[in-house]
């Protein structure tokens, strides 16, 4: 199995680099694993709806040239649907059972995804109604991941 990670922009903070790597290493002997950064777009705090809509294109745009035809996409949606990490376990093992081995979940720039990068998302998931940092964000799916697999094989972690 196959599982990457798309996400904008750089992680910058060394706390959140050696934690994403941490939950890297663990999956290693699960699937392999894989994070792909894309250049965030320049946004001065005050945008214009339009100019906001072209940020999100272009990032989306070099998003969607990392992904590949047969990806099952989840993408991070404040507005997607809110699982458990059971659920999320459950679903990647469905999934996989049913012909599905490469997994790739979206993580968008500080103004969101493009519906472009929607449209193409078989899901969009949920990690609650609060605003993260999108470095903080790829830390918790990333170790989220992990735990999927620990529950899907029976492992104490998850508990």
């Amino acid at each position: 199995m196959k599982v990457k990670i798309i996400a904008v922009g750089k992680v910058k903070k060394k706390f959140f680099s050696q934690g994403i790597a941490e939950y890297a290493q663990r999956l290693r002997p699960f699937c392999d694993f894989q994070i792909i950064e894309v250049k965030d777009e320049q946004a001065p705090e005050s945008l214009s709806p339009k100019e906001m809509a072209q940020v999100k294109e272009i990032e989306g745009e070099r998003i969607l040239r990392q992904v590949k035809a047969d990806d099952y996409i989840l993408a991070l949606e404040i507005s997607g649907q809110e699982w458990t990490s059971e659920h999320l376990a459950q679903q990647l093992q469905e999934l996989s059972t049913y012909g599905h081995s490469q997994f790739t979940f979206i993580i968008g720039g500080s103004l969101g995804l493009s519906p472009a990068v929607l449209k193409r998302a078989q899901r969009q998931l949920s990690f609650g109604r609060f605003t993260l940092p999108h470095q903080l964000m790829r830390l918790v799916l990333t170790e989220q991941i992990y735990r999927s697999f620990m529950i899907n094989a029976g492992r104490p972690y998850h508990k």
